[in-house]
């Protein structure tokens, strides 16, 4: 729930700000597991569960995540033209030519499209997709594919990002806004790594809204377990979102 006095505001049934605030979540109390079966280590970082598969291999991470949640959307709009993902080494990892029956044959640092008579058009195919992206992608290249914006423009579907080995990236998947003062406060969802259930995020700077957060957080975002600037902000550039 919003925190007192806060409301959301509606957005389209179409857009990807509608998809994220409606993601299902596991029972309340549930713990965060890792791809494996095995409880993650820190328990008390997460508010919530999203109730969204992992895999079993240790893939979806946390750009993983952000990947995995904006092609779900993007599948299930039929938008498949706007699902590619740079690899880290710049490699375009297309979906429509995976529709196609091509797959993509990685060999050391060389990447290229093969000819494949696969089927291609299936959500398991789809899936094998993003395990492929998710193997070869990370910060790095989605940072790259991410447009900056100023924070004070914060919208659901913004993306805190740190690119490197290690960094870190969440998303923001829903906000509200003060029924008096125009106040704004948001919600966070990340992976982690080892590969984990998606979690939305305590706020470990402000228990009395958490597991919400203030537009207004100042010069550094705390999370759990990563520190973001009011820089690292950025959004996907499709259009209509």
């Amino acid at each position: 729930p919003a925190p007192v006095d806060f409301f959301r505001e509606k957005m389209p049934d179409s857009s990807f700000a509608r998809y994220l605030r409606e993601l299902p979540l596991k029972p309340a109390g549930n713990p965060v597991l890792l791809y494996n079966g095995d409880k993650k280590a820190n328990q008390q970082g997460h508010a919530a569960v999203i109730d969204l598969d992992t895999g079993d291999r240790d893939l979806q991470q946390c750009a993983d995540a952000i990947m995995r949640l904006r092609a779900e959307y993007l599948f299930a709009q039929k938008r498949y033209g706007e699902i590619q993902f740079h690899f880290v080494n710049g490699f375009l990892a297309d979906y429509q030519q995976w529709r196609k029956g091509m797959r993509i044959a990685v060999n050391g640092n060389n990447v290229k499209w093969v000819v494949s008579n696969r089927e291609s058009t299936s959500y398991e195919s789809f899936r094998n997709y993003l395990n492929m992206v998710f193997a070869y992608a990370g910060t790095p290249s989605l940072q790259k594919e991410l447009i900056p914006v100023n924070a004070g423009n914060m919208e659901i579907g913004d993306v805190f990002i740190q690119g490197g080995s290690p960094g870190h990236a969440v998303i923001v998947v829903d906000m509200a806004v003060n029924n008096q003062t125009g106040r704004k406060v948001f919600l966070l969802a990340q992976s982690y790594m080892p590969a984990q259930d998606i979690h939305i995020l305590k706020n470990p700077a402000n228990e009395t809204i958490s597991p919400w957060y203030e537009l207004d957080f100042g010069a550094k975002l705390e999370t759990p377990e990563w520190l973001f600037s009011r820089e690292d902000l950025r959004r996907f550039a499709t259009w209509p979102r």
